[in-house]
C-alpha cells in the first residue's frame, strides 16, 4: 500500500472531471432515502403524506374546508382541496416558467419560508411536492383559480406538457394532484395499502376540527377484513378527544374521563391540543404531531406534556399529603398512558425531511406551561378520579423499581429460585440464560411424552396442558386467577401477567404452541393465543409467541417420504412429488401423541427443518384486533353468530 505522505502517490486519476453536479431533481432520484427515508413501504406511503400535508396547510390557514382523497383502480392517488390553488402566474425570477412549474420541479421552492402565505405549516423546506414529482412515474396537477382551470403533467420530475388553460369554472377552486409512484424506485410490486391510507385520512380529520376529509377507494382494491369503506366522510368537531374516546372504547380505563383540551401558547406562538387516557392494563400508546405532521420519534412537544403531567400529579400528591408521590417519574404517568398531542407553531424544526422528530427547544416550555394549569384544575376538580390516577401511577412506580431490582440479580440465581415453584408437569431445559431457549406448550400428557423424547434437552422445555383451557375473553377475573392450567403457564414463563407482566423475567426466548393438526387442535391454539393476547400482550408485541406446524399426513412411496400439513398440502404433494408407478402409502396422524418421537423431531421440533409461524398484531391494527377477539371469543354469542353468517359463504366456496 502506498504511503499517503511518501510523495509517490499521483493525482492523475482524480481531477475536476470526476466531480459531478446533480441538477434539478436528480439528487432525489439518485438518493431517495435522503428525502423520504428509503424506498420501502413506509417511504412509498410518505409520498401521500407529503401531498396531503399541503392540503392540510391550506385548511389550517383557513383557506380550505374540504379535502378529497381518491384511490384509483390503476394504483394512482388523487388528493384535492378547495383552497386558494397553487399560483399559476409567471415566476418573477424565472419569467419563462410558472410558479406552479417551479414548485413541482425545483427543490427548496414554495410559499412556506416565511409567515406571509402560511402562519403555520407542515412544509418547511420547499421539497415535499417536488420530491413526490421526482419519484412518480407520472403526475398531473390541476389548479382552479380566478374561475379558470389550469393543468400540467410531469414524469419523473420533468414536465411532459406546458401549463395550459383547459377552460372556465364557476364554483370550483383549489388544487388537485394525481400521481403514480415510480416502480423504478419502489419496485414493481409496490402498492398503496387502502387500510393504511384510510387511517391516515381519518387521523388528519381528527387533527384539525375545521376540515372535512372525503374518502373514495376503488372497490377492487378493498380486501375483506381491512375495515376500509368505499366512500366515507371524516369530520370530527371534538378533535383529538373524539379520536381517543373511540380508540379506548374497548379498554378498561383508570379514569372515566379523558384529560383533554386546547390552549393558546404564550406570546402568540401558536396553540396546542391534547387528549390523554390511562389504560388499566396493557401498553400505552403515544402519538404526537406538529402542524398535522406525525412525529413518531416524539420531540420537544412530548417533553413538554410529559413534564406537565409529571409535575401536576406530584403536586397533587403533595397537596393531599402522599409522600410516595415524590418518587413518580415521567415513565410512570406518561409513557404508560395513551396520549395524543397536536402542536401548531410558526417555525417548527424537524429532524430530517421525513419530520420524525420535533427539535425546537423552546417548544417544551411552551407546551408545559399551556397544559400544566389545565391539568392542575382537572385533578382538583375531581378528587376521586385524581386519587385513582395517583394510585395507578404509584403502582407503575413500584413495578418499575421491582424490575430494576430484579435486573441486578443474576439470572441463574433467579432461575434456581423459580425452579422451586415451577409446575410439576414442566420438563425444563438445562440452559439457564433465556437466549436461544424455547418452551413448547402441548395438548395432553401423551403428546407431552412424545415431545419430551424429541426435544433438545439443552434449549427446549415441554409443558403439557389438559385439553381446552379456559376462554379468558369471557371469564371473570376470579375464574382466570383460579384456573390451574393458566397458573401453570404463567408460572412456567416467569414473567407474570396483566399489569404485573415483566419482560425481563421471561424465562424463554420463544413460546411455541404445539397442538394437533385438526379442528380441536386449532381451537386449543386459539384459546391459548387469546390468553396471551389478553393477559400478556407485550409477549406478542415483542415477538415471542409462535405456532408449531405439525404434519397431518405421512405420504410414502418406496424410499420417498413427505409430510403434509393438511388436505390441501397433501393434494399438492400427490400432484407434484408422487408421479410414476408404485404403491403410495398415506397415513393420517391421529394426534401428536400417536406420532413417533423421531418423526415429531424431524418434522416439527428440529430447529433447522421445522416451520414456525410467528403470532403478531399488525401495526395500526390494535383496535381492529381487539374488536375481532371480542367478536369471536367474547361474552356475546350473537356477535359470533353474525361472524358465521357473514363468512359462511367463504367457507362453502373453499370446499367446492
Amino acid at each position: 500500500m502506498t504511503d499517503l505522505f511518501d510523495g509517490t502517490a499521483t493525482t492523475t486519476d482524480y481531477s475536476a472531471k470526476d466531480i459531478e453536479v446533480l441538477e434539478g431533481l436528480e439528487p432525489v432520484r439518485l438518493r431517495p432515502g435522503m428525502y423520504v427515508g428509503g424506498t420501502d413501504e413506509r417511504a412509498l406511503h410518505h409520498l401521500v403524506s407529503e401531498v396531503l400535508d399541503n392540503s392540510m396547510d391550506e385548511a389550517v390557514a383557513g383557506h380550505a374546508s374540504r379535502i378529497e382523497i381518491q384511490m384509483h383502480a390503476d394504483g394512482s392517488i388523487s388528493v384535492s382541496d378547495n383552497g386558494r390553488g397553487i399560483p399559476v402566474d409567471p415566476h418573477p425570477k424565472f419569467k419563462d416558467k410558472s410558479a406552479l412549474e417551479i414548485i413541482f420541479t425545483t427543490l427548496h421552492s414554495g410559499g412556506k419560508f416565511n409567515s406571509k402565505a402560511y402562519e403555520t405549516s407542515g412544509g418547511l423546506h420547499g421539497v415535499g411536492i417536488s420530491v413526490v414529482n421526482a419519484l412518480s412515474e407520472w403526475l398531473i396537477v390541476e389548479v382552479a383559480r380566478d374561475k379558470q382551470v389550469w393543468r400540467q403533467s410531469f414524469s419523473r420530475g420533468k414536465p411532459t406538457s406546458k401549463l395550459e388553460n383547459i377552460g372556465p369554472t364557476n364554483n370550483r377552486r383549489g388544487t388537485k394532484v394525481t400521481f403514480f409512484p415510480d416502480h423504478e424506485i419502489f419496485g414493481t410490486t409496490a402498492r398503496f395499502k387502502p387500510s393504511r391510507l384510510f387511517q391516515l385520512a381519518k387521523s388528519k380529520a381528527y387533527l384539525f376540527r375545521g376540515v372535512e376529509i372525503r374518502w373514495t377507494c376503488a372497490p377492487e382494491l378493498i380486501k375483506d377484513g381491512d375495515g376500509v369503506a368505499e366512500k366515507d366522510v371524516f369530520h370530527f368537531p371534538g378533535g383529538l378527544n373524539d379520536y381517543l374516546t373511540t380508540a379506548m372504547e374497548k379498554r378498561s380505563r383508570v379514569t372515566e374521563e379523558n384529560f383533554h383540551g386546547i390552549s393558546d401558547l404564550a406570546d402568540n406562538q401558536g396553540r396546542v391540543e391534547w387528549a390523554v387516557s390511562w389504560p388499566e392494563y396493557g401498553d400505552g400508546n403515544i402519538r404526537s404531531y406538529c402542524n398535522t405532521v406525525p412525529t413518531p420519534i416524539g420531540g420537544t412537544h412530548e417533553s413538554g406534556i410529559r413534564a406537565a403531567l409529571l409535575k401536576g400529579i406530584k403536586a397533587y400528591g403533595e397537596l393531599i399529603g402522599n409522600k410516595k408521590a415524590a418518587g413518580i417519574t415521567g415513565e410512570d404517568i406518561y409513557v404508560n398512558s395513551c396520549s395524543l398531542i397536536s402542536l401548531f407553531i410558526k417555525n417548527p424544526q424537524f429532524q430530517g425531511q421525513t419530520k420524525d422528530k420535533l427539535t425546537n427547544p423552546e417548544a417544551a416550555k411552551w407546551v408545559e406551561n399551556a397544559i400544566r394549569d389545565h391539568f392542575d384544575h382537572w385533578l382538583s376538580g375531581a378528587p376521586a378520579m385524581a386519587n385513582d390516577l395517583l394510585a395507578w401511577a404509584l403502582e407503575r412506580a413500584e413495578e418499575r423499581l421491582r424490575r430494576r431490582e430484579e435486573k441486578d440479580v443474576k439470572r441463574k440465581t433467579a432461575t434456581n429460585k423459580r425452579k422451586l415453584r415451577l409446575p410439576g408437569k414442566l420438563s425444563d431445559c438445562s440452559q439457564d440464560a433465556p437466549e436461544g431457549t424455547e418452551i413448547y406448550i402441548v395438548e395432553g400428557d401423551s403428546a407431552g411424552g412424545s415431545a419430551k423424547q424429541a426435544r433438545d434437552r439443552k434449549t427446549q422445555a415441554i409443558l403439557p396442558i389438559r385439553g381446552k383451557i379456559l376462554n379468558v375473553a369471557s371469564a371473570t377475573r376470579d375464574k382466570i386467577r383460579g384456573n390451574q392450567e393458566i397458573a401453570d403457564i404463567t408460572l412456567a414463563l416467569g414473567c407474570g401477567a396483566g399489569d404485573k407482566y415483566d419482560e425481563t423475567a421471561l424465562r424463554y426466548e420463544k413460546i411455541i404452541i404445539m397442538t394437533d393438526a385438526d379442528v380441536d387442535g386449532a381451537h386449543i391454539a386459539t384459546l391459548l393465543i387469546t390468553l396471551f393476547y389478553q393477559e400478556m400482550p407485550e409477549l406478542i408485541k415483542n415477538g415471542h409467541l409462535f405456532l408449531a406446524q405439525p404434519p397431518l399426513y405421512r405420504i410414502a412411496q418406496g424410499g420417498t417420504v413427505f409430510y403434509a400439513r393438511d388436505d390441501q398440502h397433501k393434494d399438492e404433494l400427490m400432484a407434484t412429488e408422487f408421479k410414476g408407478r408404485g404403491k403410495i402409502e398415506i397415513s393420517r396422524f391421529k394426534g401428536l401423541g400417536e406420532m413417533p418421537a423421531a418423526q415429531l423431531k424431524e418434522t416439527t421440533m428440529k430447529k433447522d427443518k421445522r416451520t414456525l409461524l410467528r403470532v403478531i398484531i399488525p401495526e395500526g391494527a390494535r383496535l381492529e384486533t381487539a374488536e375481532r377477539v371480542d367478536q369471536l371469543m367474547g361474552k356475546k354469542p350473537e356477535l359470533r353468530f353474525q361472524f358465521i353468517q357473514e363468512n359462511a359463504n367463504k367457507v362453502a366456496e373453499l370446499d367446492i
